[in-house]
């Protein structure tokens, strides 16, 4: 067994959508990135690529390599979840937080786990979301960015 943990943060800017776990939240907002900036699953690919040892998702999918420009981070998963499977690991569970004042995450959580696992291959109840806000407490409080925190057990 290998753990592995996984953060990342995003800007929000103008647009009319955002981005998470796959699936598009109609918000005033969008997250600004290379790719479709979903933090969520930058975050799961962070972990896992820890948890196998095989650095992080700027090694394996750079900013500036314009192959990823507005790539959808789903393929990133499944991109990352090949790199592990050829490591000889699986997806155990994932565990996750997502920090954000808004968009409310409740309704597109359901959709959101069924992505997620849809791209590991693994059962949906091994993957969990949850999501909490800063209570206005710095940027993240301010509604200036959406972060994410995941833990994840390869086997």
């Amino acid at each position: 067994m290998r753990v592995g943990v996984g953060f990342d943060i995003h800007r929000l800017e103008e647009g009319r959508e955002v981005i998470l776990g796959g699936v598009s939240i109609p918000f005033e907002k969008s997250l600004a990135g290379h790719s479709d900036a979903d933090v969520l699953l930058h975050a799961i690919c962070d972990a896992m690529l820890g948890a196998a040892g095989e650095g992080d998702i700027g090694v394996h999918f750079p900013n500036t390599d314009p192959l990823f420009k507005g790539i959808s981070s789903i393929e990133l998963l499944k991109k990352t979840n090949e790199i592990i499977e050829g490591r000889g690991y699986r997806v155990s569970n994932i565990d996750s937080v997502l920090i954000a004042e808004g968009p409310r995450i409740s309704p597109y959580r359901d959709a959101m786990i069924k992505n997620i696992a849809m791209a590991l291959r693994v059962e949906p109840n091994q993957i969990h979301i949850k999501a909490t806000t800063s209570e206005g407490i710095g940027s993240l409080g301010r509604g200036e960015g959406i972060a994410a925190y995941v833990v994840c057990l390869l086997v």
